[in-house]
């Protein structure tokens, strides 16, 4: 028997087709910023469940003709009605084919519009275009067990790099709160772009592609001059850069301006900032409160916190351990591991308060390390004393040829050293 597979091309129902073509119609023609938007959003996408699958639809099913204003919209049409097919079909390949196609007609579209009336309609469909693309890649790696195929998502990339060209480059001066019009800037959809570069880069994990995007907007003043959600998404990307970079005090400029500017009801990101800003206060000396901790249920950071406040070494290296894999996904791992110093110095100064006096056998401070079941001996207790006298984190001077500390009468654990400013 010799079984013969053929590509089924298939349509839309001529009323959906209708439906979708009058609403596009209506609003490219009042130019209505968000009614289009609302035309060229697409519905909610199918979960991902098993393997890949290919409806066996092939791509551009649709053939319809709209002209609007002397504008050619049938280019956004035919791969806007091939995209709810898709959706119908459960088959996220061909749903990002299509929203791909989309997406590259409305930016040729937008260059040669008048004004930032598409603005809107844009992001939408660089939204979809992001997910569409992340979904339809995590669909295959399920399928192929591989988990670094980012083919749909790096191409994704190339139509917001696109985008985002296009709104920069314009030459209509920004002017911050401006509704969308024929005569508005199209640098006013930049900001919104970026982020959605952002969490693509950081997906990808080409973190140095983020200041040729950082540069060019802040120079320009635009990170400062668009939505409050979108300024907030901005610090909150930026203070994720400024971590990776070492650069802490930034970090916390950014994370903090971002938590205090997220909307209160939007839990969720506040979570998920404060998923980066509470490492970036632990290593700057600055301890959350239970009530936080237990607030946004960031239970991974109650172990460390309470492990530092008291120089409970234990109680946090378990709780480092136990959360490890998760701070590794998150790349703050190393970060608290650098925390691990002031949970020394805490320590200590617990034994400096027990001894009582200035100068402190190395051996009661081993003694407190076998006493937290983590026994060490002398030669690597000096080290950590060195460490912390180098940081500044104890004011005093060691004596190895007597195994003694000898710590300043004045504030021998500085606090401003460890708690920065």
């Amino acid at each position: 028997i010799t079984l013969i597979l053929t590509t089924i091309t298939m349509a839309l129902p001529r009323t959906s087709i209708n439906a979708i073509k009058i609403k596009l119609d209506n609003a490219v023609s009042a130019k209505d910023p968000r009614a289009i938007a609302a035309a060229v959003n697409l519905p909610a996408f199918p979960k991902i469940v098993g393997a890949a699958r290919n409806s066996g639809v092939a791509g551009s099913q649709h053939r319809e003709h709209l002209k609007v204003d002397g504008v050619d919209w049938s280019n956004v049409l035919n791969p806007l009605l091939d995209a709810h097919l898709a959706i119908q079909s459960n088959d996220l390949a061909q749903i990002y084919e299509a929203q791909s196609s989309l997406h590259s007609s409305l930016n040729h579209v937008l260059g040669s519009s008048k004004g930032n009336w598409l603005i809107p309609a844009l992001h939408v469909v660089c939204r979809n275009t992001h997910r569409a693309a992340a979904l339809a890649d995590e669909h295959v790696n399920r399928s192929t067990g591989n988990r670094n195929d980012h083919k749909r998502l790096q191409n994704a990339v190339t139509l917001l790099q696109a985008s985002y060209s296009k709104t920069l480059n314009d030459r209509v001066e920004l002017r911050p709160n401006e509704p969308f019009s024929e005569e508005g800037s199209k640098k006013a959809g930049v900001l919104y772009i970026v982020n959605q570069l952002f969490s693509m880069y950081f997906r990808l994990n080409t973190l140095r592609l983020c200041k040729n995007l950082q540069k060019p907007v802040e120079s320009r003043g635009i990170h400062e001059s668009g939505t409050m959600g979108e300024m907030v998404t901005y610090r909150y990307y930026v203070g994720r850069l400024n971590m990776f970079e070492d650069q802490y005090d930034m970090a916390e400029q950014n994370f903090d301006y971002a938590l205090r500017h997220c909307h209160h009801s939007a839990v969720a990101n506040k979570k998920r900032i404060l998923n980066y800003l509470v490492p970036v206060k632990l290593l700057r000396g600055r301890l959350p409160t239970s009530k936080l901790l237990e607030k946004y249920s960031l239970h991974e950071f109650v172990p460390l916190s309470n492990g530092m406040r008291t120089g409970n070494l234990m109680e946090f290296s378990e709780g480092l351990m136990k959360n490890q894999d998760l701070f590794i996904r998150r790349g703050t791992y190393l970060l608290l591991e650098k925390c691990k110093m002031i949970c020394y110095r805490n320590l200590f100064k617990r034994v400096y308060k027990i001894v009582g006096k200035e100068q402190i056998k190395l051996d009661h401070i081993a003694k407190s390390f076998k006493w937290l079941g983590m026994p060490i001996d002398l030669d690597e207790v000096e080290c950590i004393l060195a460490n912390l006298i180098y940081k500044q984190y104890i004011r005093g001077y060691l004596s190895h040829a007597k195994r003694i500390l000898v710590l300043s009468k004045k504030e021998p654990f500085p606090t401003s050293k460890v708690i920065k400013q």
